[in-house]
């Protein structure tokens, strides 16, 4: 299997194989061949009398030690994973939160309100109110932290963001969310040694879990937008061409927009950039993403992308990298290594999540530009050693036009009808330009060649006048082949599609289309696309089960990608997934989340390798949902 369809990755990869580096795609190939039991979801290791494993085939054990079978097994993996997932995105969101409420009480000068518009309508919607915009933000963020504990009414971020029909449906299964962290504790104790042994019941108290994720998504999201502002596009340049030779070259990587926002901000610092240029770095200081963070920066402050989870290792492996900063979650520990072989200076800055051999400085809100500045005088000491005979930076980029917030989406089509900004939408989906909604979501795996998925289910969708929509690192594919510009509409784009982002991209002022792929944040900011969709739902005073809407993770990986999809089917989407989990080992287990959540939330699971067929798949399951409303299939 090619490796990527990525020219810069193939590089980078090139030169790691010519220094015996290792890289991720090197450490999958010595897995191989990979436990049969455990890519079924047959191996328990819940207790320490196992490891457990059931015979998929009969032929040897059919329950564990403890009488566990097959489905209590796979049910237990699934609830597992989602509770990991939503203790990630809850984590970040509580640090958002902790965050907001420092800068209300003046302990975090570093971190001003940067939207009190977006401050405000937040505010309203969950019911807070306050005289001035610090005591607002003050007792926002105190309303947001509530969310954490444990309380007798439903989570205010899951309530007030989705339809009447959604709180409903929730509340007749038992699935309605009243505290983040005591749900994933509750998730966490039912699959436990010797509690549920009932696979449905786990899964639906999954799915209260997965609601909790979605809670905290749009809590992290809502808080990232008051503090540094509601993204509006941008065009920037995204792959590792954006790094520069005569530069100091600074990755920010990770998730948490806290850190990498104040090490975008301090960058433009003229003392610092002087100091680079005295230590040989003619261009002097050169922000680039990695990952989530890369996305945040890039919407926010037009930092370039260079690449995406499964191939962070390349930016290092350019031998250009002075600095790679993370924070938390996707962060390999193998940076360490490939650092070594290197000049880079790897720098964790979190206390969750230190790595041995990388640099620690620690992060604090209270002197955030402080800690910031503090990192780039390490990047720039890191500059002094780099060996120019391993510099090789591939000569690829291409232009990324990035950060499409709900606001900056229903702005647009405000230009088009500033009465009813949403009609033109619902207008063209009634008329068929736009057949459906697509968006993307979720990782790059080792166990697919890198962007294929993307690449080929964009194409297939796009010609059939599908609004394409993208979160995460599935917009940072999109962004390295060139599918976040005007020229990809052109090239790709349905009539239908190609005439409805032309008028909205000309309204705007763009002088053509907008993207092919609307760019819309980090994986957390997939509830702006969820918000997207209660807009419209609403307009039409219908469920979100009603809507030509879908989902898609072609390169799915994280624990967080489980907790996404399974809140995403219960909002009531088609759910696609390219990499097969470990569920096959269950016949109860794959029948509910392919078939029986259809009965109960109108949303499902749909497992596909092929692109072509997946997207074959998305476009019946849209053209189902159009016949529901009574428009032309």
């Amino acid at each position: 299997m090619e490796r990527s369809k990525d020219k810069a990755t193939l590089s980078a990869i090139k030169i790691a194989s010519q220094a015996g580096i290792k890289t991720v795609w090197d450490r999958y190939e010595a897995q191989q061949p990979q436990c049969g039991f455990g890519e079924t979801g047959l191996c328990c290791r819940t207790c320490m009398q196992g490891p457990c494993r059931i015979d998929p085939f009969g032929e040897g054990p059919t329950e564990g030690v403890c009488g566990a079978n097959a489905d209590v097994m796979v049910a237990r993996w699934v609830s597992r994973a989602v509770a990991a997932g939503t203790a990630s995105h809850g984590g970040h969101a509580k640090h958002m939160a902790h965050t907001l409420l420092l800068s209300a009480e003046g302990k975090a000068p570093d971190y001003p309100i940067k939207d009190e518009a977006k401050l405000k309508a937040v505010a309203a919607r969950v019911g807070v109110s306050g005289g001035s915009t610090r005591e607002l933000a003050r007792n926002l963020a105190l309303k947001a932290l509530e969310e954490f504990s444990e309380k007798t009414t439903p989570l205010a971020w899951a309530a007030t963001t989705v339809t009447k029909g959604r709180v409903d449906t929730f509340l007749k299964l038992g699935v309605v969310p009243t505290g983040i962290d005591s749900v994933v504790a509750d998730a966490l104790h039912r699959t436990t040694y010797g509690v549920d042994a009932d696979p449905v019941n786990i899964l639906l108290g999954a799915v209260k879990c997965a609601l909790a994720d979605y809670a905290g998504c749009h809590l992290a999201t809502d808080m990232a937008d008051v503090l540094f502002g509601t993204p509006s596009p941008a065009v920037t340049r995204a792959n590792l061409g954006v790094m520069k030779q005569n530069a100091v070259n600074i990755a920010v990587h990770g998730h948490n927009p806290l850190l990498s926002d104040m090490v975008a901000q301090v960058a433009g610092d003229k003392d610092l950039n002087d100091r680079a240029r005295a230590a040989g770095a003619a261009d002097g200081l050169n922000v680039i993403g990695v990952c989530c963070t890369g996305n945040e920066v890039m919407m926010r402050h037009k930092i370039p992308l260079a690449t995406s989870s499964v191939s962070q290792e390349t930016v290092i492996l350019t031998g250009a990298l002075d600095a790679m900063v993370v924070d938390y979650q996707c962060i390999m520990p193998s940076l360490a290594n490939i650092a070594e072989c290197f000049h880079t200076q790897l720098i964790t800055t979190m206390p969750i999540a230190k790595i041995p051999k990388a640099k620690h400085i620690e992060f604090h809100e209270a002197n955030a530009k402080e800690s910031a500045r503090q990192i780039i005088l390490a990047a720039i000491d890191a500059f002094k050693k780099r060996d120019r005979k391993k510099v090789n930076i591939p000569d690829v980029s291409t232009s990324a036009m990035a950060g499409f917030s709900t606001e900056a989406i229903v702005g647009a089509l405000s230009l088009v009808n500033k009465e009813d900004p949403l009609k033109p939408l619902i207008d063209n989906i009634v008329a068929g330009n736009i057949y459906g909604v697509c968006l993307f979501a979720g990782c790059n795996s080792v166990k697919v060649s890198q962007d294929a998925n993307y690449v080929a289910m964009v194409k297939e969708l796009a010609k059939k006048n599908v609004l394409i929509l993208a979160t995460g690192c599935a917009s940072g594919a999109f962004a390295r082949h060139g599918f976040l510009s005007p020229e990809a509409t052109e090239k790709y784009a349905g009539p239908g599609l190609k005439a409805v982002l032309t008028a909205v991209g000309t309204a705007a002022g763009l002088g053509g289309p907008l993207p092919l792929v609307l760019h819309m944040g980090s994986c957390v900011d997939n509830t702006r696309a969820a918000d997207v969709a209660v807009a419209v739902a609403n307009k039409l005073g219908v469920d979100l089960d009603k809507l030509p809407v879908v989902a898609s993770a072609p390169e799915a990986v994280t624990e967080k990608a489980v907790a996404i999809g399974t809140w995403a089917v219960a909002a009531g989407l088609p759910t696609h997934l390219g990499v097969v989990p470990p569920v096959l080992g269950s016949k109860v287990v794959t029948q509910v989340l392919t078939s029986a959540t259809k009965d109960l939330f109108g949303g499902y699971f749909i497992v596909e390798t092929d692109p072509v067929k997946a997207s074959e798949a998305l476009v019946a399951a849209m053209a189902e949902r159009r016949r529901g409303l009574g428009l032309n299939a």
